[in-house]
């Protein structure tokens, strides 16, 4: 399966992947994210083929510090998903790769992440692929 950056031609699926990773969102306003149309300075996304589908994507930034990290910048996992069918085939590993080695040509030497409290499957792949906790932070809001 191949991964690779995405293009404009696969903005419509991209949001629709976008739309079942973060269900509660709006997924419309992404359609002219500045990700589109090959990898960006500071933002790129990858996404992953199985015959002529979109399966999966990552999507991945330039932070100039994460928590935990040691570094600047740092590479950070904004999104990360795969298709259900396309689980545990080492598809998620690679765009992973991809990603961090998008990261690491820009010049990092770390990578972050985060993952939503609850999401044990989130949670798991990532330690899977040698991502380890480094603080747990509950985000707050208040609407003014």
């Amino acid at each position: 399966m191949p991964v690779r950056p995405l293009t404009s031609a696969d903005r419509d699926r991209w949001v629709e992947l976008r739309g079942k990773l973060w269900p509660s969102q709006d997924v419309g306003e992404y359609a002219t994210t500045s990700f589109v149309d090959g990898l960006g300075e500071r933002q790129a996304v990858f996404v992953a083929e199985a015959g002529d589908t979109i399966v999966g994507f990552v999507e991945v930034s330039l932070r100039p510090h994460a928590e935990g990290c040691r570094t600047k910048p740092v590479g950070y996992l904004e999104g990360w998903y795969v298709e259900k069918a396309h689980r545990s085939s080492g598809l998620g590993r690679e765009l992973i790769a991809a990603a961090e080695d998008w990261a690491r040509t820009a010049g990092c030497s770390e990578m972050a992440s985060d993952c939503v409290e609850g999401n044990a499957i989130g949670l798991v792949a990532h330690e899977h692929l040698g991502y380890r906790p480094t603080v747990k932070c509950v985000l707050l809001r208040k609407s003014l």
